[in-house]
């Protein structure tokens, strides 16, 4: 899930305080916690983001016992694991984040001799990590998807097919944009014709003008909220990770997803391995089990996001590999990128226009 959330300042004291107590609630995994101990295994994940069975299973099969704790985004994670007071054995980051991780020296290279299954992995998705881990030595791809609109067929007029129906008049009140700095710019620079990776300055503030027009019609700047909306009826449009379209549309038909033909974001969250990790082989067991192409389509039928098993994927139902809001045809994914991590100096100025679109 693809998920850089940059909020207002009441939500950044949030962030904060749910790091702390994440800290807080994982005492008995500091770093003094006793590397020899090999039946244990830490878990650093997004929630809902594996079927709760899995784990369940991989215990039963193995007897290493998971501790298993949930983080919302990428930015209350990297603090946890940059500051090293908890020792997680695993954690699952997205794209952009792993390439910041590997660059400040905080993941461990993988024994892929621990993972046979490995093999597994579709060979489009190793290239495609290596936008941030150029040589496929720290990450084993997990779910991939896409950045796109989520419309409610009976609200609005004509299918829409451009990222400008988020700026129609039309629809005040009734558009969702996610809350997300990266999400919202990379939007709105593929509009503009410009790479949702973009350091020019003018850009971003030609980025930042068009999103401040924007805030009149925008009825709220929401996370996973949007699904519950958009199912509800409460909104007409929403920008959406592709990951919960499947389930939108089981509880409200009227639903459909597009991905514009200015092109997206194409995002990939990868399981990692930090390096202080006190359980390393116990991780690649896990990574394993995961790899295997009966696990991952219980997790893809738990959390419907698209699979990097191959293997996994050819056993799928015809009308999910078929389907393009979970596998994109080649013809849209070319139109569409991955975030990259763009260092400090633009992280802080992306960060700093978005606080002044969101206190307009």
């Amino acid at each position: 899930m693809k998920k850089n959330k940059c909020k207002k300042w009441i939500a950044l004291f949030s962030c904060i305080a749910l790091t702390i107590f994440s800290i807080a609630s994982c005492g008995n995994k500091d770093s003094s916690q006793d590397s020899s101990d090999s039946s244990d295994l830490y878990i650093y994940n997004w929630a809902e983001y594996i079927d709760p069975e899995v784990l369940t299973m991989f215990e039963k099969e193995t007897g290493i016992r998971v501790h298993y704790d949930e983080f919302e985004t990428n930015e209350i994670m990297y603090p946890v694991i940059e500051a090293g007071a908890i020792s997680y054995d695993l954690v699952c980051p997205s794209d952009y984040m792993i390439q910041k991780m590997i660059e400040n020296d905080l993941l461990a290279e993988i024994n892929f001799d621990n993972i046979p299954n490995f093999s597994n992995i579709d060979e489009a998705q190793l290239i495609s990590a290596k936008e941030f881990d150029s040589e496929n030595k720290y990450s084993v791809p997990y779910c991939w998807g896409t950045v796109g609109i989520l419309y409610n067929t009976t609200m609005v007029e004509e299918a829409p097919d451009s990222w400008a129906v988020l700026w129609d008049e039309k629809y005040k009140d009734n558009i969702l944009m996610q809350d997300s700095v990266r999400d919202a710019f990379g939007i709105t620079l593929k509009y503009l014709g410009y790479s949702l990776n973009s350091i020019t300055e003018s850009q971003l503030q030609e980025a930042k003008e068009l999103l401040i027009s924007q805030r009149p019609l925008v009825q709220g700047y929401v996370v996973d909220q949007v699904r519950d909306k958009m199912i509800g009826n409460e909104a007409a449009i929403g920008v959406i990770y592709s990951g919960e379209v499947l389930y939108c549309q089981q509880e409200n038909d009227d639903l459909a997803y597009v991905i514009p033909k200015e092109g997206s974001n194409v995002w990939l969250d990868c399981w990692v391995i930090p390096k202080n990790a006190q359980n390393k082989e116990n991780a690649e067991a896990f990574l394993n089990f995961l790899c295997k192409p009966e696990i991952a389509i219980k997790n893809f039928e738990y959390i419907t996001y698209a699979t990097p098993n191959k293997a996994a994927k050819e056993l799928l139902a015809e009308e999910y590999q078929t389907n393009p809001a979970v596998f994109p045809p080649e013809s849209i994914l070319s139109k569409c990128e991955t975030f990259h991590y763009l260092g400090q100096e633009a992280e802080e100025l992306y960060n700093s226009l978005w606080k002044e679109i969101r206190s307009k």
